[in-house]
């Protein structure tokens, strides 16, 4: 049985994974999902992993998956439980000795144009395909994301020796395919996954997502 870790994004919380851990958990895997203290403006990285680290416990056979800025905190926790994997779901892939403000303009995200058609708002960039009592929830629990880890170093010196893959959403307005794409091979070395969807795959597109986990699992 494999344990699939899943750490939310920015202004998330675990019930940004809920449809995707009970697809899971009716496969007969286990799921650990935790808030981050992203609340606590002392918190930062590795208060982050700590987290979630504690929430595992003695389990193993993890895979373990970051949405979004969750991608700063997946490598940090499957270093220090000797995951089996580590997986990018529409994540940010950091590099050592950068930090998340860094990581816009190093990656060209920055140079990215986002804009809303007509009758939308920004929130289209991310909730465009998720069903709207979805998104009107998601946006009802929505949680401070204070902005303390921007400016901190990604704490690791070298990158884990982990297998990673990177699953991204082919309508992705936030993080666009093709730019997604371009920072896997330049910062993994690798092709990334993709599936419909745009970025908030785990609200938008819940039974592909576990399916593409399942997938990874299966191949290690």
């Amino acid at each position: 049985m494999t344990t699939f870790v899943l750490i939310h994004g920015a202004e998330d919380g675990a019930w940004s994974w809920h449809l995707v851990e009970a697809a899971l958990r009716e496969r007969g895997h286990d799921v650990v999902a935790v808030d981050l203290p992203s609340d606590d403006e002392n918190a930062a990285y590795p208060e982050y992993a700590d987290t979630v680290v504690k929430a595992i416990g003695d389990r193993t056979d993890l895979i373990v998956v970051g949405h979004s800025l969750g991608g700063f905190t997946a490598p940090i926790v499957a270093e220090r439980t000797n995951a089996d994997l580590i997986v990018f779901v529409s994540g940010m892939i950091p590099r050592p000795g950068e930090t998340p403000n860094e990581w816009w303009e190093n990656t060209g995200h920055n140079d990215l144009v986002y804009e809303p058609a007509e009758g939308e708002d920004e929130n289209a960039q991310f909730y465009h395909d998720v069903p709207p009592e979805l998104a009107a929830e998601a946006l009802r629990r929505a949680r401070v994301q204070q902005l303390t880890p921007m400016d901190r170093v990604w704490p690791l010196e070298t990158w884990p020796s982990i297998p990673s893959r990177v699953l991204i959403g082919r309508d992705d307005r936030f993080m666009p395919a093709e730019w997604s794409r371009e920072v896997a091979k330049d910062r993994l070395g690798i092709e990334a996954d993709m599936i419909d969807g745009g970025h908030c795959l785990p609200l938008s597109r819940p039974q592909e997502v576990a399916d593409q986990l399942e997938r990874f699992a299966a191949e290690l």
